[in-house]
């Protein structure tokens, strides 16, 4: 595993709502049908939760499994575990098909935080905020953008590629300027 650091330097921006990127987060694609044999086991034993509905995240403290298509899901857990997490996965579905890879060094992840972060992301995305539940998950665009995103307390996780993180971070940044909420 590299010694990758955030991918903004923890950047930050004071709108109406708080933006900041929170990375390095360690994450792994697990890539099995819902049905394997094993599956709740090397989720659980990777990020210690259940195996997310569709459309859904599980979340357990640092550790997250979201539901990312019939046949992958994201588990997120703190940036040194990955290896370990991996190991665990390997372990339960040993002899089974599957892939689980590390995409940590891939992926930048923002905190969108305060009483109208959903606004910032409705400027963004195809998304009804007014009826998004607390553990739905959409995987959708941020105006150009492929993301994922989720409500988690008082704000959202966006998770996107690495290599659009300064983008992104200008779009959430531009959309939670102050005096710019919507009405």
């Amino acid at each position: 595993m590299s010694n990758v650091v955030s991918a903004l330097g923890h950047a930050s921006f004071d709108g109406f709502a708080k933006v900041r990127e929170i990375g390095p987060v360690g994450m792994i694609s697990l890539r099995a049908k819902s049905d394997l044999p094993g599956l709740v086991a090397a989720i659980m034993a990777a990020v210690g939760t259940g195996v997310p509905e569709p459309r859904q995240i599980e979340i357990a403290g640092e550790k997250a499994a979201g539901w990312m298509s019939p046949d992958e899901y994201l588990l997120m857990l703190p940036y040194g575990e990955t290896d370990a997490a991996l190991a665990a996965i390997a372990e339960a579905l040993r002899g089974q098909h599957h892939l689980a890879v590390t995409l940590s060094d891939a992926r930048a992840v923002f905190r969108i935080e305060g009483a109208k972060a959903d606004q910032v992301l409705a400027k963004l995305s195809p998304v009804d905020f007014a009826t998004m539940g607390p553990k739905e998950l959409r995987r959708t665009r941020a105006a150009q953008v492929a993301a994922a995103f989720w409500k988690d307390g008082d704000g959202f996780t966006l998770v996107c590629f690495r290599s659009v993180a300064a983008y992104v971070m200008g779009l959430l940044s531009h959309s939670a300027t102050k005096g710019s909420e919507l009405d």
